[in-house]
């Protein structure tokens, strides 16, 4: 758990990079992965030493998750732009539902009656961010920006699936991801504004501390922790992310949301640690008598 949430917190500081590089989203987001590409490949040629190739049935999946992580990147990096990178951030991280009930189907494991009751609170919380009810929403856009932040959260959620659904390895999948995600980028970037193939000094000094910070170290934190505890647990600890890059975002970039997009921020974080708590089982009537203190006879 702790090594997931390190990574969480690394990849917390995404957003802010994003906007400090100050370059089109497609550059921002190819540039991620591509300068990522390197130490991956140096990570997963020690992990194939330890455990051979990675082929058959986990290599293909490695390379869908990539072509997924390529749309979540593009579509989150476009959220960025339009509604910040602390909402944006916030928005991205509805996969924890998605990913919830995607387990339910895919690897029996059923979602509480938490999670169902919360699911429309979350939602709620959306729509205050979105900035429908609110003359004074921060962002360029802030009802694209919603859209591109559900978006987001298909992809990254289907993302996280294939991963979890793969090998027991974190370096190998995670490297032919990256590099698969690269090559689809490139090639997606006309669709979403074109990409700056040679972006400017400072430019290309933040988006390589973006690429070996968020991407190698808090990527390969994460993906060694999925395929080990439950896929809805890993989405819960991963909301440890949006509400430290809010605060980032606040710091580093004065982003100052509207207090109703801030309330939107507390709905659905409410809404997601309650929904992702457990029922604790009914105590059957013996272990109940067995909590009753015993009375001296004598």
């Amino acid at each position: 758990m702790l090594i997931a949430i390190a990574g969480a917190l690394i990849i917390s500081t995404s957003g802010p990079l994003v906007r400090l590089s100050e370059v089109s989203p497609a550059t921002s987001a190819l540039f991620r992965c591509a300068y990522a590409v390197p130490p991956m490949i140096v990570l997963a040629w020690l992990e194939r030493r330890r455990l051979g190739p990675l082929r058959g049935r986990p290599l293909m999946l490695a390379w869908a998750a990539g072509l997924l992580f390529a749309l979540d990147l593009l579509f989150w990096h476009h959220a960025i732009d339009y509604v910040g990178a602390g909402l944006a951030t916030v928005l991205g991280n509805l996969q924890v539902f998605i990913v919830a009930f995607a387990a339910w189907a895919v690897f029996r494991e059923r979602p509480s009656n938490q999670l169902m009751i919360a699911t429309p609170v979350v939602f709620a919380g959306v729509v205050l961010i979105s900035g429908v009810f609110d003359a004074d929403a921060y962002g360029a856009d802030p009802m694209l920006g919603v859209l591109a932040g559900v978006a987001t959260s298909v992809a990254y959620a289907a993302f996280l699936l294939l991963m979890k659904a793969g090998s027991q390895r974190s370096a190998g999948p995670l490297a032919h991801a990256t590099a698969v995600a690269t090559v689809a980028i490139a090639a997606m970037s006309p669709l979403f504004g074109g990409a700056d193939f040679t972006p400017d000094w400072p430019a290309h000094g933040w988006l390589l501390l973006l690429a070996l910070g968020p991407q190698v170290l808090g990527w390969s934190l994460i993906t060694y922790t999925l395929p080990r505890q439950p896929a809805a647990l890993t989405a819960l600890l991963l909301l440890v992310q949006p509400l430290t890059t809010v605060v980032l975002a606040k710091v580093t970039l004065a982003e100052n949301p509207s207090l109703l997009q801030l309330a939107g921020c507390l709905v659905i974080v409410a809404g997601v640690l309650y929904g992702s708590r457990r029922a604790q089982p009914a105590r059957t009537d013996a272990e109940q008598d067995e909590q009753v203190p015993k009375t001296s006879t004598v």
